[in-house]
């Protein structure tokens, strides 16, 4: 049987536009893995942005430790989002690629909010440096003795010099809280000695940081810091977001990398996109907000829509900026929705005084009797538990610590929500009873 010519040209145009959609699901598996990957970890790859003075300042340091033996202290300090880690990963691997510091240079990460006391820290130290077996069960005097012990083992056949060791201490105001402060004075107390060659550096969001370090402590601190502020402006902004939303010159297929590029820098000059950016920059500098608007417009693009748009950053911009009480507000009953325009009212009346469980069920009450036809009236103990669950997700707080004989019905409550959260979040209420809805709009007058 003969299969009409029209119809074979039919079914090869299908197959070829099956096979073309594949090799597109398959480049943009690899755009959102690249991307990801550069918004998600803070990647020695990507580049650096207005820091390239202080990371001179820190690669000068690191040499100085790895290649001629000297100890180094130094913190890094900036608020959180500002690249404190990024610079130290992009140091560190420029510095690996060093031959004669790669094989010799050993390093040590620990973090304040993982290494809790200085116990932990010690076992973390000899786990990172492979000296478990070296340590055994060897019972020490102090941890001074057990941490020159384990910096001794690291020492060289002819035992003249040793491995350079860099410690890199996240969160370093947190191992200020440590009893005595014993890692910190120990690790600066070698980093001044001539014992090993070490590097200490600190990381931390703290402007403040010396005045919580101990006076033996500080004396032995070579009081280095290198600070990072994000000092660029917006122009230096924009560049930042066409260089993270780019692809590199190395994608497999540059056809659909030119592309994507074209699109990139089409999307830096839409003026709507350049008002989300200028808010966004208006709001927080830092990267990682940046990073987090890319994310959820990177979500959008798929095979059907595979390049992003200007109303894929305007969705996300309105995910970033969504506000979360007003979110909580949504999975509410309607009767915790009826307490909160309550406690509204209440704080209309009483000029944002403080109130009690009893003033909430009254006010309840009376809008009960008066729309008694379509709200149903609620036992007291169920109110309570519905006003207790407002209290648990935090959208009230009782003003003084609750004692033990305190009645719970007379305890003093604050609403953690304004009158525009609560307006908001009920025009967004799915399914509100009207009368709900006019009684929080209601004026006074009626009471």
């Amino acid at each position: 049987m003969m299969i009409p010519a029209g119809f074979r040209f039919v079914e090869m145009n299908s197959r070829k536009s099956k096979s073309n959609n594949l090799i597109h699901a398959e480049y943009l598996s690899q755009v959102q893995r690249i991307l990801r990957e550069r918004f998600c970890h803070q990647s020695p790859h990507s580049n650096l942005f207005g820091v390239q003075v202080q990371y001179k300042h820190l690669l000068e340091l690191l040499k100085r430790t790895a290649i001629y033996g000297e100890g180094n202290s130094v913190l890094i300090v900036g608020p959180r989002g500002s690249g404190k880690t990024m610079l130290i990963n992009h140091a560190l691997k420029e510095l690996m690629e060093i031959k004669e510091v790669s094989e010799n240079v050993l390093q040590v990460h620990l973090n304040g909010l993982l290494q809790i006391n200085d116990k932990i820290a010690l076992k973390e130290i000899t786990r990172q440096l492979n000296l478990e077996n070296v340590v055994g069960d060897k019972v020490f005097g102090s941890f001074a003795e057990n941490l020159s012990f384990i910096l001794e083992a690291l020492k060289k056949g002819d035992r003249t010099s040793s491995c350079p060791v860099i410690f890199i201490l996240d969160e370093f105001d947190l191992f200020a809280h440590h009893k005595n402060q014993t890692l910190l004075y120990n690790l600066f107390d070698i980093s001044q000695s001539a014992q090993t060659p070490i590097a200490v550096i600190g990381l931390t969001c703290r402007l403040d940081i010396l005045e919580l370090l101990e006076k033996r402590v500080k004396s032995r601190f070579s009081h280095r810091q290198i600070h990072l502020m994000n000092s660029f402006g917006f122009p230096q902004y924009l560049k930042i977001f066409k260089e993270q939303l780019s692809l590199p010159a190395e994608f497999p297929d540059k056809l659909f990398a030119e592309k994507w590029n074209e699109n990139v820098q089409c999307l830096s000059e839409d003026v709507s996109v350049r008002e989300v950016l200028q808010k966004h920059f208006n709001i927080s500098k830092n990267l990682r907000s940046l990073h987090m608007l890319l994310m959820l417009a990177l979500n959008r693009v798929t095979t059907s829509h595979p390049f992003m748009t200007a109303a894929d950053l305007m969705e996300a911009n309105q995910l970033c900026s969504m506000d979360s009480k007003a979110n909580i507000v949504h999975g509410l009953s309607v009767l915790e929705i009826c307490l909160i325009i309550a406690m509204k009212h209440l704080n209309d009346i009483y000029e944002e005084e403080p109130f009690n469980f009893q003033m909430v069920y009254n006010e309840f009450q009376k809008f009960v009797q008066r729309k008694a036809h379509s709200v149903y009236n609620f036992e007291k103990p169920v109110v309570m538990k519905a006003f207790e669950h407002l209290q648990q997700l935090e959208l009230i707080r009782p003003m003084e610590r609750t004692s033990v004989n305190a009645q719970r019905e007379y305890q003093l409550m604050k609403l953690l929500l304004d009158n525009t959260q609560i307006m908001n979040a009920l025009q967004k209420y799915p399914n509100c009873p009207t009368d709900v809805r006019q009684w929080a709009t209601s004026s006074l007058s009626w009471l």
